[in-house]
């Protein structure tokens, strides 16, 4: 049985996350990178990157998140899974998880759209450089997005595998 994360849809929204936090894990370092060289070689601190480095950090943690979601690599307790030996049992208790991981995604995304739509209505700067920090609060809103959009994929594929094991079984 193909699994639905194997879809062009899925794959492309995927390699794009993953393309931004390759950008991000590049862009970070190289923005510490200039800001060692300015401050301890050139003696030229420049103000404010600090601040602009909060923007690509929170961008990176969420979208890394969402890549986990994806790769269905989030650090998880497995001891009941260690002790289910019927498969269709095992199919059964993954597809259970994945419905409660799915609602808590749900409902932690329905919360962070109201704090996207609050975030946007006020309009904060920061503080040195008065940066709009909406661009940075929305990656809460975009990470946990695509983070139940990958759980929904995952709870679509469970509830297939279920199916599967109940057909071996007959």
């Amino acid at each position: 049985m193909k699994s639905i994360a194997d879809s062009a849809v899925v794959r492309t929204i995927a390699k794009i996350q993953q393309t931004v936090v390759l950008l991000l894990l590049i862009a970070i370092p190289v923005l510490v990178v200039i800001q060692v060289l300015l401050r301890y070689v050139l003696q030229m601190p420049l103000m404010g990157i600090e601040e602009i480095m909060l923007f690509p950090i929170i961008w990176l943690y969420l979208l890394g998140g969402s890549v986990a979601s994806y790769e269905r690599d989030h650090i998880q307790a497995g001891i009941i899974a260690l002790y289910i030996k019927k498969p269709r049992s095992l199919a059964i208790f993954y597809f259970i998880r994945t419905i409660i991981s799915t609602l808590i995604s749900l409902w932690l995304t329905y919360w962070a759209f109201e704090y996207f739509l609050y975030s946007l209505g006020i309009w904060k700067l920061s503080n040195l450089l008065y940066l709009p920090l909406f661009f940075g609060e929305a990656a809460l809103f975009v990470g946990l997005l695509l983070m139940t959009f990958f759980t929904i994929v995952e709870l679509i594929d469970r509830y297939n595998a279920v199916g599967a094991a109940r057909e071996s079984n007959s």
